[in-house]
Formats: structure tokens, C-alpha cells, sequence
């Protein structure tokens, strides 16, 4: 190993008491690979397994708490027990070489398409449509179900434990329904779950202190628990960074193992003013201090973007297409063959490095997203 990088690759341990063997997760990547009926398939398991080994830890692509709640075509579920054989099966097959596995655990909201869910309207917040151009006006959620998709995190996390995996990663970001309660733009509830900001605080807080007393309840080994978040949103009204902050304070009072970040690029400035360059990344991590472990996410490809993360004090950094493009980035580091790390990828390399077809077909066609080269 290259000497300088020997931080990457020390252990941690979260507050929960799982350590991982060093500061590389895998984020969440939609693989989009399942089943119609939410069981995964042996391509999804294929890519998790060629991928251990490696990051200290592998969080999975979302997986539904409720069949209204699938935003991903191809998406795999865990809503009910009938899915916790799929769920130990990709909980080995990331766990096989040595890596830990988190289950990220979602519901769309209004960002679910009637065709994912035979034909039924979206529910949400609100009846207010998202901002994406294909998505339809949700039907606003009852009380009762409110209720029920709370319960149904719960559930999820329970099924997460007797699958065996090491964790669960509740996914609050990218304008699915945890984050649809908390923005005003998604959310104009009058009711207690909307209004001021403290209320649209309420689902998320509940889904939380659900996760957390399942684990109380069910875990007979140390479980981890995260929380994933879009700090602002473009939309007006929207949430900025002074609502998360808020709601970090919140969080950071809850026996959370860490907060991971959604942002495209590791050190990106804020989307709603422009004039405001500090990294988001570094502006939380100066609210929260020690209180929750962040992980820092976004655009990391090489081993000294991880080490400036680490110098400036971030314990954790997730790599997503760069572990798309290079499986064993991780290992190339730790042996000292940086340079021997794939920097792009061509179609004749998807078998080779184990990418489903819905997943390849999905990101090659958004331009520029992969380093896709034309081999003759």
C-alpha cells in the first residue's frame, strides 16, 4: 500500500458497535433488477457479490416497505415476510468476502409511477405532483396510512434483522416520501404532520424512532441504523439548508448510526444560492460535529479525493459508479496499484464486471452519468 493512503483503511466503529475494516462504503445504486413480485434475482446478487470484499460496507439499492411505495421498476421489495429468503440472499452475497450489509429501506411517495403499481395513484404528503415531468398528481395520504407506512419502516427493519443483515439505511432523500413530508413544497398539510417546520419534522422523527425500537426490540446483535438526506431542494418553496439543519439537531438526539448525504458531487455548494460556494458536506459536518458520523458521497473517483475528505475531518466516504467501473477499486488501493484502476467502461465490459442489463440500459442512457468509452 501507498503509505499515504493508509487512513482509508483504518477501521471504524459506529456508535451501534459494528466496525467496519475501513472508510469506503458502497452508496445505494439502483440496480433494477428484481422480480415483477419484489424477489431479487441472481443478476442482483451477482453484482453484490462481485463487489464485496472490498468497501468495509454495501448499502443496497432501495427496497420498497410497501407494494404503493415501489418507485423503481425492477425494484425489490421488503414488504412483507414472503421476502425475507430474497433478503438473506442478498444479505450473503454481499457478506460472503467480508464486507457488511445494509438494507436501504424506502417508499416513493408521489415519485412512484401508476405503472409500477398496477395502475393505482400515488400517494404522498399532498396532492401535489412532483417535479419531474413523468410523474402524476399523488392522492394525499389519510391519517390511517400515515400511520400504516410508519408501522411498515418497522416491519421492514425487522425483516432486515432475520435476513441477517448488519443494518438498515432509512432513505429520507431524493424526493421520496420521507422527504416529501418534510418539504413545504410537497407537503401543505394543515393537519399535524404539515404546516410549520416542526411538524413536517413529525413523519420523519416517527419513521425514525420506528426503525430504532424495532432494532430494540428484534436485534440480538448490534444493528446499525442511517439516515439518508438531500440537504436542499431547487423547488419553491423547498427545503434549504437552515430546514436540515433543524432537522439534523433533531436527529443527532436519536441513537442514529450515521447520516449519508445525496449529493451529486462530494464538494458541491448550495443549489438554491448560488453565491454560497462552501461545500455542503463541510457546512454539516460543522452542525453536527461528532454527534453522528457523516458519510460523504458524490463524483469520488480516486483515492485522494477520499484522503482530502478524511483530512478535512468526514470519517466515511461512499463511492457509487466508481465501484460500477472498478469492483476492486478498493483492493487496487490497499495493494498499491492505483493506476491499475478502470477509469471507463464499454459495453463488451458489462459481463465481465457483472452489471445487470435493466441497470446498464438504465444509467448508459443518461449522458455523461458513466465513463462510457466506444470499443471497436
Amino acid at each position: 500500500m501507498i503509505k499515504k493512503y493508509e487512513p482509508i483503511f483504518k477501521p471504524f466503529t459506529f456508535p451501534s458497535g459494528i466496525t467496519i475494516r475501513n472508510r469506503i462504503l458502497m452508496a445505494p445504486l439502483t440496480t433494477a433488477s428484481a422480480f415483477e413480485n419484489g424477489m431479487v434475482t441472481q443478476d442482483e446478487l451477482a453484482f453484490y457479490e462481485k463487489r464485496s470484499g472490498g468497501a468495509g460496507a454495501l448499502i443496497t439499492a432501495c427496497a420498497y416497505v410497501e407494494k404503493i411505495g415501489k418507485a423503481v421498476a425492477g425494484g425489490f421489495s421488503a414488504d412483507s415476510d414472503k421476502m425475507i429468503p430474497s433478503l438473506r440472499k442478498v444479505a450473503k452475497s454481499i457478506q460472503g468476502k467480508g464486507s457488511k450489509a445494509i438494507l436501504q429501506i424506502f417508499h416513493g411517495g408521489s415519485m412512484v409511477s401508476p405503472q409500477t403499481i398496477g395502475g393505482e395513484t400515488p400517494v404522498s404528503a399532498s396532492a401535489v405532483r412532483a417535479a419531474r415531468d413523468w410523474t402524476v398528481t399523488p392522492r394525499e395520504m389519510t391519517e390511517q396510512e400515515i400511520d400504516n407506512v410508519i408501522k411498515a419502516f418497522g416491519e421492514a427493519t425487522r425483516r432486515a434483522i432475520e435476513a441477517g443483515f448488519d443494518g438498515v439505511e432509512i432513505h429520507g432523500a431524493n424526493m421520496y416520501l420521507i422527504q416529501q413530508f418534510f418539504s413545504p413544497y410537497s407537503n401543505r398539510r394543515t393537519d399535524q404532520w404539515g404546516g410549520t417546520l416542526e411538524k413536517r419534522m413529525r413523519f420523519p422523527l416517527a419513521v425514525v424512532k420506528s426503525v430504532l425500537n424495532t432494532v430494540k426490540k428484534h436485534a440480538k446483535n448490534p444493528f446499525l441504523v442511517g439516515y439518508r438526506i438531500s440537504p436542499e431542494e431547487a423547488e419553491e418553496p423547498g427545503i434549504t439548508i437552515e430546514d436540515t439543519f433543524q432537522l439534523l439537531d433533531k436527529l443527532a438526539e436519536e441513537n442514529l448510526d450515521y447520516i449519508h448525504l445525496s449529493i451529486g458531487e462530494l464538494w458541491k455548494g448550495s443549489i438554491r444560492n448560488k453565491e454560497e460556494t462552501e461545500p455542503l458536506l463541510l457546512r454539516i459536518h460543522e452542525r453536527i460535529g461528532d454527534k453522528i458520523p457523516l458519510i460523504g458521497v458524490g463524483s469520488v473517483w480516486h483515492p485522494d479525493e477520499v484522503l482530502q475528505a478524511l483530512e478535512k475531518g468526514i470519517p466515511l466516504v461512499a463511492l457509487g459508479r466508481a465501484l460500477i467501473v472498478e469492483p476492486e477499486w478498493v483492493q487496487k488501493v490497499q495493494k498499491g496499484r492505483v493506476n491499475a484502476i478502470r477509469k471507463s467502461l464499454s459495453a463488451q465490459d458489462k459481463e465481465k464486471l457483472v452489471i445487470p442489463d435493466p441497470m446498464w440500459e438504465g444509467f448508459s442512457a443518461i449522458p455523461g452519468w458513466l465513463p462510457i468509452r466506444k470499443d471497436q
